[in-house]
């Protein structure tokens, strides 16, 4: 298939890379004409694990091509798909300027019957906008349809998802596009659920919206533990067990963040409202979130007591593991508040610590986390790299000023780091 990403951001860029890797011949657009000459030199923007070698080797063997010129792509495209940012605004609604802008574009230069896909994720209801704008625009009056085919990529496996994704959801109003979208997914394997386009735009929403709530489910659970004497992960693992429940996303720790849980969320509670639908659920699953830091700096106060020109260290920035992605990430909120209250913070962080350079720059960047702990009076974990899991506990106490470390995400076990002779506070345990 001839297939064109309109936005090279992290869902275009992934999604082109894995469709060239299966055969398709793909042209990702992209309006950042200086992002665009990276990509094609091979510079990859983003960290997500095993995309820099995918993109280099389908550029080299011809299947993967970089533009600026909207035009081209559609020209030389059967399915063209938008996958353009959809950021949020104040009120929590999706400001959707850039999907409408697209959608101009390809109705300018349209000549001959397209599929216009819509791959960002957006409120239900877009793709009749998307529809009537290329109508509106479409001045050749060509035919054309439109699909809604939402994305499920997890940043830092994103590969992984998309190669072997559990579902592949097809939104359409008729069955005209059915069959090449199913071309287009044919490589991958995986049960395809047809729906209308109304349906497929609110799966992702109810799906992200979901697994925030289980989230915040067990960090509230976390707060019972903590005050009965229980422990959080073995209540977990008691619920988890039961197949109607499942283990996944019953990790207690900082809350969720990243760049959609928290805009989907608070997107799904603005469509509901707009629907005249007062989702109280979904309000009380975002305080929780909220609440969830703010315990865990209380947390660190209570015991630190002055935190003003203490020395801390921090290991982790990125909102989780296997990405450098710090987009309303919890560390971050974390390191802030202490930062607020006069601490001196050391960090380090596998991947993240370039981009969070760029909004605090005054902080002590190390190179790894036994420089983070060498005369640091307290350790702060933020983040579950794989590499913190596996440090050598013995060094970092004897680095450490104080051997005291609250661990935000549960990382080790209570028992064996009390007997190391730490002082050691992690969630719900």
């Amino acid at each position: 298939m001839k297939i064109c990403l309109i936005g090279s951001g992290y869902v275009g860029l992934v999604t082109g890379a894995c469709f060239s890797d299966v055969g398709h011949q793909v042209i990702c657009v992209d309006n950042n004409a200086t992002k665009v000459q990276q990509l094609q030199a091979g510079h990859i923007p983003i960290y997500e694990p095993g995309l820099e070698a995918l993109v280099k080797k389908n550029v080299a063997e011809g299947r993967l091509r970089f533009t600026v010129s909207i035009e081209d792509g559609v020209d030389q495209s059967q399915v063209i798909f938008i996958a353009v940012p959809t950021p949020p605004q104040p009120d929590g609604s999706v400001d959707l300027r850039f999907i409408e802008g697209v959608a101009r574009e390809i109705a300018a230069v349209m000549k001959s019957y397209k599929i216009v896909v819509d791959k960002s994720t957006v409120p239900v209801q877009t793709g009749e906008k998307v529809a009537e704008t290329i109508s509106r625009y479409n001045k050749a009056k060509v035919d054309f349809d439109v699909v809604s085919n939402p994305e499920f990529l997890r940043e830092g496996s994103a590969i992984g998802d998309l190669m072997n994704p559990d579902r592949i959801v097809i939104g359409v109003n008729n069955e005209r596009p059915v069959a090449a979208m199913k071309e287009v997914y044919e490589p991958f394997k995986a049960p395809i659920i047809v729906t209308d386009i109304n349906s497929a735009e609110l799966i992702k929403h109810a799906a992200n919206s979901f697994l925030a709530l289980k989230i915040s489910y067990i960090n509230a659970l976390s707060i019972i533990c903590e005050m009965a004497g229980a422990d959080v992960e073995q209540v977990a693992d008691g619920m988890g067990a039961d197949k109607r429940i499942g283990r996944q996303f019953l990790n207690a720790g900082l809350g969720y963040g990243g760049s959609c849980f928290p805009k989907d969320l608070s997107a799904f509670i603005h469509i509901a409202d707009e629907l005249g639908y007062e989702f109280d659920l979904l309000k009380e699953v975002e305080k929780i979130n909220c609440l969830q830091k703010e315990r865990f700096i209380k947390k660190i106060r209570e015991t630190l007591w002055i935190l003003t020109d203490k020395k801390i260290g921090v290991l982790g920035l990125s909102f989780k593991p296997n990405t450098d992605d710090i987009r309303s990430s919890a560390a971050i909120e974390v390191v802030q508040a202490l930062i607020k209250e006069g601490a001196k913070i050391s960090v380090y962080d596998p991947k993240a610590m370039a981009k969070t350079r760029e909004i605090l720059p005054n902080l002590n960047y190390c190179e790894n986390p036994y420089d983070v702990a060498d005369g640091s009076e307290a350790l702060i974990i933020l983040t579950e790299w794989d590499e913190f899991r596996s440090l050598d506990i013995g060094r970092i106490k004897n680095l450490m000023v104080n051997p005291i470390i609250l661990d935000g995400r549960n990382i080790f076990s209570p028992k064996v780091m009390e007997s190391a002779g730490f002082i050691y506070k992690s969630i719900g345990r």
